[in-house]
């Protein structure tokens, strides 16, 4: 009995049983922004019949000066493809007792079957974003190639890069105006801060997020990436920062889009904003939030900005199906999530690693 009693006598509280609530707990979720980043236009072709799809890329034609009365010359067109192949699986199996389902004052096989749906598209999230950054869960620098690489450029030097341009992997030795981008390291974190108002110059020992995030506008306007469809998935840290550098910018009043599916901000230097969770960390003493101005790689977050048509997603099979357990009684739930993944333009896809200062 949850109250207490003075003095001897009376009832125990066995009068007075536990009532358990027919309301279940619902675990807290992330948004999933996978879908909301990734081309998927295939998704049609590959999730009725076969494992892959050749993509044709876009042929590349040369444009001539014209002389008067002077011939021209035809060139051939040469066709080129690559694959986008369902190679990445999930699943979940879980059985239901007879007994227990008959005495549960709630659908327990219902919640479950929920929450391991939530957590298989969480999975490809972390995936999706691991992969399409170039970097490992654990923040590493992903040193392979997944299928064909499509940039003539891309694993040159296969220590920093896979499907990657190293020169898009943003960090510490890019900004000269700090005092430590001659002696950091490629792979050094960018040291992070609001630029506060009325601050008249640029710090020498911070880079703030909105300067970030101008440089990876600047690089994709010189690669010549389509201005429309561009994104930029952030951490939630990276986010704070942007709000104390300029608190207007998810602002309602102020265009803010709110938060929805992920999407913080329709346009910041022409970016959608998704804030996510699943984003590449390394993490030792505080990843991110680590404090220092100072040249390192040991703690950092990895942002990534792209364009909608930088990589491709599909996925061929979510199922979900129950039979009974020949060896009890028992219903066994089991679902199965088959996806492929597949970066067509490298060149339009952009990461940052950086730390607080």
């Amino acid at each position: 009995m949850a109250i207490a009693k003075s003095g001897s006598g009376g009832f125990d509280g066995n009068f007075s049983p536990i009532i358990y609530s027919k309301q279940a707990q619902i675990a807290l979720r992330r948004s999933a922004v996978t879908n909301a980043i990734t081309n998927n236009s295939y998704f049609g072709e590959i999730a009725n019949q076969g494992d892959t799809v050749r993509i044709q890329k876009e042929p590349d034609v040369t444009v001539n000066p014209l002389q008067r009365h002077s011939p021209i010359t035809a060139e051939r067109l040469e066709d080129s493809d690559f694959s986008l192949t369902i190679d990445q699986a999930n699943y979940f199996a879980f059985k239901m007792d007879d007994i227990e389902e008959q005495f549960a004052n709630v659908d327990f096989t219902s919640l479950a079957a929920d929450r391991a749906a939530y957590k298989m598209a969480d999975a490809m999230d972390t995936d999706v974003l691991s992969y399409l950054s170039g970097h490992t869960t654990a923040g590493a620098f992903i040193a392979t190639s997944t299928g064909d690489a499509q940039h003539g450029t891309v694993l040159t030097d296969p220590s920093v890069e896979g499907e990657y341009l190293s020169a898009n992997h943003l960090d510490a030795t890019d900004f000269g105006n700090l005092t430590i981008s001659t002696t950091a390291s490629v792979g050094d974190s960018i040291p992070l801060a609001p630029r506060l108002p009325g601050a008249t110059a640029l710090s020498a020992t911070t880079v703030s997020p909105l300067t970030v995030l101008a440089r990876m506008a600047r690089k994709m306007d010189q690669a010549n990436v389509e201005s429309r469809g561009r994104w930029v998935v952030l951490d939630p840290v990276f986010i704070e920062m942007l709000k104390d550098e300029d608190s207007r910018l998810l602002n309602g009043d102020f265009g803010g889009a709110g938060l929805q599916n992920g999407l913080v901000l329709n346009n910041v230097h022409g970016f959608r904003v998704y804030v996510s969770n699943a984003l590449p960390v390394k993490d030792t003493a505080g990843g991110a939030s680590k404090s220092g101005t100072s040249a390192q790689s040991d703690d950092y977050g990895v942002i990534v900005a792209g364009q909608d048509d930088a990589v491709a997603s599909a996925e061929q099979i979510n199922k979900v199906e129950n039979y009974r357990d020949p060896d009890s009684f028992a219903d066994i739930v089991r679902g199965m999530h088959l996806y492929g993944r597949k970066i067509l333009r490298p060149e339009a896809l952009l990461t940052a690693r950086y730390n607080t200062a």
